[in-house]
């Protein structure tokens, strides 16, 4: 049988080979793909947003989103705007959780503009973003479809088991190529969430992220005994007299450990005492609970609102949260970004040696959280960029390991099974993503791995 013949393009717009404004373009056959449209976490203004420059005059004849986070979604309403002929395709539990996410960067981002004179912000309205959405295409896990021009790609969006509505994209051009876009990816069951039920045969072009390419986990790891650590951790804070701070993502992180903390009550493994949770995390939670029948995951009509009773956090313009013992603070950012509920609960948290923080996620080393959880016991951290005071680091700070991305090992594993014919390494840091190269291109010797570089083409055929 001859070698299959056919050409696709491949363009990294994410202005950094990093975590970062994900965003890829893809020629397939003529067929030109967008593949996610994110915001830079850690860069404001223009330089969060991918280099769209690159995508030309024309439009795209489809952007696919793979899941609901800022760095995959955070700046679509703009490339809508500058493409309004392409197709915008995702799942329905992206598109809901999505669409609360991106009114809520409108308020960051306006609120940013006052504070921080970014003049760029917000990059698209309320009313902008209503509009957007009204043109989003939603497609079922499992079930294939025609897109592009005259049909002539066929798609599958596959669970990634990452959070509620995340998949991975499968492409076939009209050449018979095809080509899988991991997005986020999870392997594991996590909480509420099933892990990604993937393709495991028939991929020429893996696109794959990198998050956790050069961490190795430990090897007596169990999601179950890194659970029972964390109910310990929580147990004896509280029963020492102090309070517990647990900085959480709003979107995925903020569901998860609330089950699990409703559950470590039920079974008696931490003491029933007031768990405070609000804002974002609330948002998405009720939208969790709202899609409870409707979306896969692992406890079908389990709603978290009627399983764990919360307290909620004070309206902005009321007294201010304080930090009391014998209290679970349950809030966000999960960085502990400047102004967010979680920094200003860190400055009453830190002096106190009964007191906990306990980290359940990634946190960049630059940010509030990655300076606490480096910073040596007793030592002054700064909360604030600029001016603030620095507090001592006298409470107990623990880290845990409740990833929602999959190991280096689950990574491997998984291209490896594959077997492409070509492999392309995104989304990690730069150590991130040539460990997982070193470590593919030993294993998979006849494959072809590319780190692509921001805004080069690459021509796969």
């Amino acid at each position: 049988m001859p070698p299959l013949i056919f050409m696709i393009t491949f363009t990294n717009m994410t202005g950094a080979a990093e975590i970062g404004s994900n965003s890829y373009l893809l020629d397939m056959d003529g067929v030109r793909i967008v593949l996610d449209a994110g915001m830079h976490p850690k860069k404001d203004g223009r330089e969060a947003m991918p280099d769209y420059s690159l995508i030309g005059a024309a439009d795209p004849d489809v952007i696919f989103i793979t899941h609901a986070h800022l760095d995959h979604i955070g700046t679509l309403p703009v490339l809508q705007d500058a493409h309004p002929a392409a197709e915008v395709i995702m799942t329905a539990g992206t598109a809901i959780v999505g669409e609360a996410m991106l009114h809520n960067s409108v308020n960051v981002m306006t609120s940013k503009r006052l504070q921080e004179g970014i003049i760029e912000y917000p990059f698209f309205t309320h009313h902008e973003l209503e509009h957007a959405a009204r043109s989003w295409m939603v497609r079922p896990y499992n079930e294939a479809f025609r897109t592009g021009r005259r049909g002539a790609v066929l798609a599958t969006l596959h669970d990634a088991g990452h959070i509620l509505g995340s998949c991975g994209v499968e492409l076939e051009s009209e050449s018979g190529a095809t080509l899988f876009y991991t997005g986020d990816v999870q392997f594991e069951n996590q909480t509420l969430i099933a892990g990604a039920d993937f393709p495991q045969k028939g991929i020429d072009i893996l696109l794959m992220e990198c998050t956790h390419g050069s961490t190795q986990r430990r090897s007596d790891y169990t999601r179950e005994a890194e659970l029972r650590r964390f109910a310990d951790a929580i147990r004896e804070t509280i029963e020492g007299g102090g309070a517990v701070l647990i900085p959480v993502f709003a979107l995925g992180k903020s569901q998860e450990l609330l089950c699990e903390i409703g559950r470590f009550k039920r079974e008696g493994l931490i003491p029933d005492v007031p768990v405070y949770f609000g804002g974002l995390s609330s948002k998405i939670t009720l939208i969790y609970d709202k899609t409870a029948d409707s979306t896969p995951r692992l406890k079908p009509g389990y709603r978290l609102r009627d399983e764990v009773e919360t307290y909620g956090l004070p309206k902005q313009g009321k007294a201010p949260l304080i930090a009391s013992p014998g209290n679970i603070y349950l809030v966000s950012s999960g960085m502990m970004s400047e102004h967010t509920v979680s920094n200003l609960l860190a400055a009453q948290v830190m002096p106190h040696p009964k007191d906990a923080i306990l980290f359940v996620g990634y946190s960049d080393p630059d940010s509030p959280a990655g300076k606490i959880k480096a910073a040596a016991p007793g030592s002054l951290v700064k909360l604030q960029e600029k001016g603030g005071q620095a507090y001592p680091l006298l409470c107990r700070t623990e880290c845990f390991d409740f990833s929602g991305h999959a190991t280096r090992e689950a990574l491997i594993d998984y291209a490896v099974t594959l077997a492409p014919r070509t492999i392309l390494l995104v989304h990690g840091d730069e150590g991130a993503l040539e460990q997982t190269r070193e470590t593919l291109q030993q294993r998979l010797p006849q494959t072809q791995i590319i780190i692509p570089q921001p805004g080069k083409s690459y021509k796969l055929d």
